[in-house]
């Protein structure tokens, strides 16, 4: 499913036009990347949590001369499922 079909299935759901649907869903994408951009962490009660993790400097090797070489240590974006989501996906 991409962002278009996610716009048609909500809007289906809601009974609300897709043009007021795809304005709520990129307000609601961009409120969680603003708040994980600060080092909040959102929490959807039963559906999972965005927060910031990092991840250290360390060593890699390029794969085609096999030469090692660093790798600088950056944020990542995390996504905990919660857990009625994760026993919805085990149910099917």
């Amino acid at each position: 499913m991409n962002k278009q079909d996610l716009i048609d299935a909500v809007a289906a759901s809601t009974g609300d036009t897709k043009a007021a649907t795809g304005a709520a869903i990129d307000a609601i994408l961009e409120v969680v990347t603003r708040a994980v951009t600060r080092g909040d962490t959102v929490q959807l009660i039963g559906f999972g949590s965005f927060s910031t993790g990092a991840r250290a400097a360390r060593v890699g090797r390029n794969p085609s001369t096999g030469a090692e070489m660093q790798i600088a240590a950056a944020k990542t974006v995390r996504f905990t499922a919660g857990k009625a989501f994760k026993d919805a996906v085990n149910a099917s």
